[in-house]
């Protein structure tokens, strides 16, 4: 593949086989190239810098480590995270455009076979607006797992918890059973920036967590692991990776026509919460966001659906 007219010709990039890297070293290695071989401010090569450094930082969580990994799946989950924190539309665009220059330069070098950045569409407002589950979409994915089985009952626990308490995935399977009071009805959940917040469990979640953890069938945690609370077949703590893929697998057995990840959870937890008339600051503290701008993204969620449902019902909206 001929690599594009404003690529460098004297710097070429290292293949996934001269390199055993993780995603931040590709990014070191791409800004390398930036640096001497494009006449680009400090102030420009910064920007990148931080930027790709997000996304990579983002991507590893998600078990993504080498650049043919990346799919246009994670890069649409990484903007609608970004979208979360409430970012200005100017500084989503720059990031957007330090992604599409990064994935360019590795598809021109072909280190990947397509470009995850093709094809992205968004909405005219700017924002990538969360997916939200129904009230009976979410009661339907709780019940999809077969509660007559360990498998099963993680995975109710699992929804039930991201439901209850508004989890991220990270911050589901980092759970330990010493961040559980059960009696109160409470969870201690430590999120971005290893900032802490308390989580409520309904108890329907509660339910699920005492049944799985009470199971003689629960595989004995690995001694590293020892007060991990979901984990996989082996004793080891799940990954996020897995989360998706069990969210993925429930979602389908339970009818729901649409992609549905762990951030779906969540975002349906605030947008139900808000739809019943929850206050904008306490679903603001639960969600554990730094500022009530980030939160809002939920109200527009809401609205949009409010004016689904009006047109769809008024003989005279359309």
């Amino acid at each position: 593949m001929g690599a594009p007219s404003n690529r460098p010709k004297t710097m070429a990039s290292p293949s996934p086989s001269e390199v055993n890297a993780d995603l931040f070293s590709w990014v070191d290695r791409f800004l390398h190239v930036l640096a001497h071989g494009r006449s680009l401010s400090e102030h420009t090569l910064k920007a990148y810098a931080q930027d790709l450094s997000e996304l990579a930082s983002f991507l590893e969580d998600w078990g993504v480590h080498s650049p043919n990994e990346i799919t246009s799946r994670h890069v649409r989950q990484y903007l609608a995270e970004l979208d979360e924190r409430g970012l200005a539309s100017a500084s989503m665009q720059r990031k957007l455009s330090s992604m599409r220059t990064f994935f360019k330069d590795l598809l021109a070098a072909g280190h990947i076979e397509a470009d995850p950045c093709v094809g992205l569409r968004k909405r005219r407002s700017g924002r990538y607006l969360p997916g939200v589950l129904s009230i009976q979409e979410a009661e339907a994915l709780m019940a999809a797992p077969d509660r007559t089985t360990l498998p099963g009952l993680r995975d109710a626990a699992l929804f039930e918890v991201m439901y209850s308490a508004g989890t991220r995935a990270a911050e589901t399977v980092a759970l330990d059973r010493s961040n559980l009071d059960l009696t109160r009805g409470l969870v201690r959940i430590f999120g971005k920036g290893k900032k802490e917040r308390l989580g409520a469990l309904g108890s329907f979640s509660i339910e699920a967590l005492t049944l799985y953890l009470a199971d003689p069938r629960r595989p004995q945690p690995k001694l590293s692991v020892s007060e991990a609370i979901f984990l996989g077949r082996n004793g080891t703590r799940l990954t996020t990776r897995s989360l998706e893929r069990i969210v993925s697998k429930h979602a389908l057995t339970a009818g729901i026509p649409r992609r549905v990840t762990p951030h779906t959870l969540r975002h349906s937890f605030a947008t139900h919460l808000l739809d019943r008339g929850a206050d904008l600051r306490a679903v603001q503290e639960l969600l554990g966001h730094a500022h009530l701008t980030t939160t809002q993204i939920y109200t527009h969620v809401s609205i949009e659906r409010l004016r689904e449902v009006y047109e769809k019902a008024h003989p005279r909206a359309t």
